[in-house]
């Protein structure tokens, strides 16, 4: 099937560094269109895959607050068109995100410093926010570098597929800074306290392999082979039970707080509404007629 190509209008694309803080949308930013008239994020819908092109190509991706509202926008959007079975996030270019352009949260000449909280509550946090409660899958494809905010979407993500040239940075601390766009929380839940510090305060490059080995990322691709790797795992999770996949990650998000007790009740809630969904009765009427389903996403 022919993909449907359509760039959305996104905000002003400006700045010329980039960096690794996590950036917010301004009030009254709408239409948002870069200074060359171009797109920030592309869009395309593929046999129910929207795919989500990160599109600053000359700063590594590095996230201005329109950009970063953009994406927000697409992910509200995404979870309520149901042509949307899945969502997959790459960038341009040769890398994936090299995170916060600095040139937005640098002060004016003489000025104050800026405060960072603001953007990164206003930016970074609804995006966040927006993958793990979006109830259908979301894959990245990690193309090349992923620095900062831009590693940290990437870890954040339900599965993470990169290049074999890829690489992951945390480099908060080169700028004195701490870890955002969710660092810290699933960073230590994905390697273990040791590792989680030692990228923390060294800022040191992990590879794709490394990630790969520490449980950071789902798998690695070739570089030339990566977009084809990880559209082919993005249509086949769309054409299953993406109800029963968007109860799962619910599930998973509440286990990040919940005692034992209470994940064990949260687990016979869910399972009931699952069992009630048009995806379950298709599944069992499938099995019995020894045919395959036909799940539609509800």
């Amino acid at each position: 099937m022919e993909g449907d190509t359509t760039p959305i209008e996104v905000g002003e694309g400006g700045a010329r560094h980039q960096g690794n803080l996590a950036g917010g949308p301004e009030e009254g930013n709408a239409p948002y269109l870069s200074d060359m008239s171009s797109p920030l994020i592309l869009r395309e819908l593929r046999d129910g895959v929207l795919v989500l092109t990160l599109h600053r190509p000359e700063v590594l991706n590095s996230f201005t607050r329109p950009m970063a509202a953009a994406l927000q926008a697409e992910f509200a959007t995404a979870a309520e068109d149901d042509a949307v079975r899945a969502v997959l996030l790459t960038g341009a270019g040769r890398g994936f995100c090299a995170g916060q352009d600095l040139s937005e949260v640098l002060p004016e000449a003489d000025g104050p410093m800026p405060d960072i909280s603001e953007v990164v509550r206003a930016s970074f946090n609804p995006i966040i926010l927006a993958i793990r409660q979006l109830e259908k899958p979301v894959i990245a494809a990690v193309n090349g570098v992923a620095a900062g905010a831009g590693a940290n979407i990437a870890f954040a993500c339900d599965l993470t597929i990169a290049a074999e040239s890829a690489t992951f940075v945390q480099s908060f601390a080169k700028l004195g800074l701490i870890p955002d766009t969710s660092g810290t929380f699933f960073v230590p839940r994905l390697v273990g306290p040791q590792r989680a510090t030692g990228l923390f305060f060294l800022g040191e490059k992990v590879t794709a392999a490394q990630a790969k080995d520490w449980g950071l990322i789902w798998d690695v691709a070739p570089a030339e082979s990566l977009m084809e790797h990880a559209l082919g795992l993005a249509a086949r999770l769309a054409t299953q039970a993406t109800r029963g996949f968007g109860l799962t990650k619910r599930a998973m998000n509440a286990s990040w707080a919940n005692g034992l007790e209470a994940q064990l009740e949260c687990e016979a809630q869910l399972m009931q509404e699952a069992g009630r969904t048009a995806d379950y009765e298709e599944g069992v009427r499938a099995f019995l007629a020894k045919r395959a389903p036909v799940y539609r996403g509800r």
